[in-house]
């Protein structure tokens, strides 16, 4: 099986602090992991849930959630989904931790394949 399974979901947010305290302090959800302003995790279960800062020429778009599904090589599921036909977009390395690749489903979608660099 070339997935493992989902991973975690996340959405955009143009003001991390404001973002993490409603998730960690209204809904409850214990920080996991955080990533200064970039990025914070939370524990929700067997699937995490994230929530990434805004990127430069990236608007947020409210209701744009990111599907993540762990790979087991990232290199390797995009040379076999490219000879699906999928069309693969930003692909990125968090240095010591994971990388990353982008794709869409046929809807717009987004979807990112994830391949982590040791057990998280």
């Amino acid at each position: 099986m070339l997935v493992k399974g989902l991973d975690h979901v996340y959405y955009w947010t143009r003001d991390m602090e404001r973002a993490v305290a409603f998730y960690r302090d209204v809904l409850e959800l214990p920080v996991a992991r955080q990533d200064g302003d970039n990025w914070a995790e939370f524990d929700a279960g067997p699937v995490r849930f994230a929530i990434h800062a805004v990127v430069e020429g990236h608007p947020v778009q409210p209701g744009g959630g990111t599907a993540v599904f762990e790979v087991a090589d990232v290199d390797e599921a995009k040379r076999v989904l490219e000879g699906r036909g999928v069309e693969f977009g930003h692909s990125a390395e968090v240095t010591g931790y994971a990388r990353y690749t982008t794709l869409h489903d046929p809807d717009g979608n987004t979807i990112q394949l994830i391949e982590y660099s040791s057990g998280r």
